[in-house]
């Protein structure tokens, strides 16, 4: 399968996954708004999705991916299929131990999380949500495992669709289970607590059944001689030995999401729910972009390495790019210029206010400046973690940290909560071009010729597309309540699917040969 038709693939069924959670965030907005309470059940939510984005699908992924990758191509499958068994079962063991950790010390995980919460009446419902939660981190971690072997075995599909499951518990949650709990007088929003570990679940087990088929699904070791064994293999050792800068550069940016959380929390309450649905629109173009690149190239690259094909590795990175470019700009500007019109009907019903929509789309202003520095470090780092050199991003990350914490000294006082967005956008500019700059000047990474004519192409058609979305956000009044829900819903769909029609008939026109990119 090529590169092009493996990353439709990753990103069609992703967009399905985002989809439903849209459909889970707007039925979350209308039942509970932006309250203390949906500020706790995010703070609970962001725990373990820290740790997992830690550990899974942070520096476990960017380690184990690379070896395994290199492993089959130079040892062959029974090799490769050694090394998921043992890494499987000092996984698991580990992460036994972290979710019973976890659970005990929730208290002291929400306090460094978000204190603020104290002072909000938010502090006690996040603290129990985060122990009904916490196991989901083990439950993601193994599903991060199993998607690190089902891509490196060119099985895309079910690791990108997997994610709709955990959106249809929630859905069923807020739907069937909130009533539920509310009408036995518990807090009806630990029901979406409960949905999340239902997903979890669901993932996990989809994930077993795949590696079954494949043959790959491991036995788990439990005796402590075996375990010792599997410690001390090479295979294993080499994941450690890079998981431990991968690790520190992973943490750096999770001590930014700490931090900011913290910072949103002593805000007006609402904000941290705020930022969140913001952060939801924006996982829109990330993943559909800059996920699904990243999933298709990490081991592609790294089979590139492991088959000493520079040029192949440099074209490939090459390729990205230049889809990071012609998708993530048009989608920065339509979140500059028509973040109003999307999250009023997205978002705007039920207990989602008016201030609710204009205070979410200040937050994604501020994140969609940085939209194309997000994407590229999707496509960026995996070029150093398929060297096996996770000790470069590490370095570039921890003066990133350093640079976004500045700048929320200058811009929260400014902009409150929209800030705190900017500085990470800003930070995501400076991590991108850094990686670049490394990248280049290592030699690694040679572009290829006509990027300059490029570049002008994706910017004429891009300030087309901007000019018809600014034009459509101010000629209709999104957010008055005379618009019904399903217009509004009409007219955002007619709006985006008629700018996304003036995009590539300007790239067509302007003498863009999309069939050459997609053929490379």
């Amino acid at each position: 399968m090529s590169l092009f038709k493996s990353a439709s693939v990753v990103s069609g069924l992703t967009l399905v996954s985002r989809i439903t959670g849209l459909v889970r965030e707007l039925l979350i907005a209308s039942a509970f708004g932006a309250s203390a309470l949906t500020d706790a059940f995010n703070v609970a939510f962001r725990i373990p999705n820290l740790f997992r984005r830690l550990f899974a699908e942070g520096a476990f992924s960017q380690a184990f991916v690379p070896v395994l990758a290199a492993t089959r191509q130079s040892e062959g499958d029974e090799a490769t299929q050694r090394l998921i068994a043992q890494v499987a079962a000092l996984l698991f063991w580990a992460l036994v131990l972290t979710s019973i950790v976890g659970v005990v010390g929730a208290p002291v995980l929400v306090w460094l999380l978000a204190s603020g919460l104290q002072a909000s009446g938010g502090y006690d419902p996040a603290v129990t949500m985060t122990r009904w939660m916490f196991p989901y981190i083990a439950c993601m971690s193994l599903v991060a495992a199993a998607a690190g072997v089902l891509n490196t075995w060119k099985r895309f599909a079910v690791p990108a669709a997997t994610p709709v499951l955990l959106n249809l518990a929630m859905i069923g949650a807020a739907l069937w289970g909130a009533p539920a709990l509310a009408s036995h007088g518990w807090p009806a929003i630990y029901a979406l607590a409960a949905g999340v570990m239902l997903g979890g679940l669901l993932q996990l087990l989809t994930q077993a059944l795949a590696l079954r088929r494949l043959g790959l699904l491991p036995a788990l070791a439990w005796r402590p001689r075996d375990l010792a064994e599997a410690a001390r293999a090479p295979g294993p050792r080499r994941v450690l030995q890079l998981m431990a800068p991968a690790l520190l550069g992973v943490g750096v940016a999770q001590i930014s999401l700490i931090i900011n959380t913290q910072i949103a929390s002593h805000l007006t309450p609402g904000s941290v729910s705020w930022l969140s649905y913001a952060d939801r629109l924006m996982e829109f173009p990330t993943a559909l972009l800059g996920v699904a690149l990243g999933v298709v190239l990490t081991p592609q690259l790294a089979a590139a390495r492991a088959a000493k094909d520079d040029q192949a590795y440099s074209d490939m990175l090459d390729w990205g790019l230049r889809w990071v470019l012609m998708l993530a700009l048009p989608c920065a500007i339509a979140l500059a210029v028509f973040g109003v019109p999307l999250v009023s009907a997205l978002f705007h019903y039920g207990a989602f206010g008016a201030r609710d929509v204009a205070m979410t789309a200040h937050a994604l202003l501020g994140y969609g400046v940085g939209l194309l520095g997000l994407i590229a470090i999707k496509v960026l780092a995996p070029a150093y973690f398929a060297d096996m050199d996770t000790r470069t991003p590490v370095r570039i990350a921890i003066m990133v940290l350093i640079t976004t914490q500045l700048l929320n000294v200058v811009l929260v006082p400014i902009w409150a909560h929209a800030g705190l967005a900017l500085s990470i956008s800003l930070g995501a500019w400076l991590n991108a071009a850094w990686l670049l700059y490394g990248l280049r000047r290592k030699g690694a990474y040679r572009p290829r010729p006509g990027w300059w004519g490029f570049v002008l192409r994706v910017v004429f058609a891009s300030l087309l597309l901007g000019a018809g979305l600014f034009w459509a956000a101010q000629s209709w009044d999104w957010v008055a309540g005379q618009a019904q829900p399903l217009q509004r819903i009409l007219w955002l769909f007619g709006v985006l699917i008629g700018s996304g029609v003036v995009y590539l008939g300007a790239l067509i026109v302007s003498g863009l040969e999309l069939r050459a990119m997609w053929r490379r």
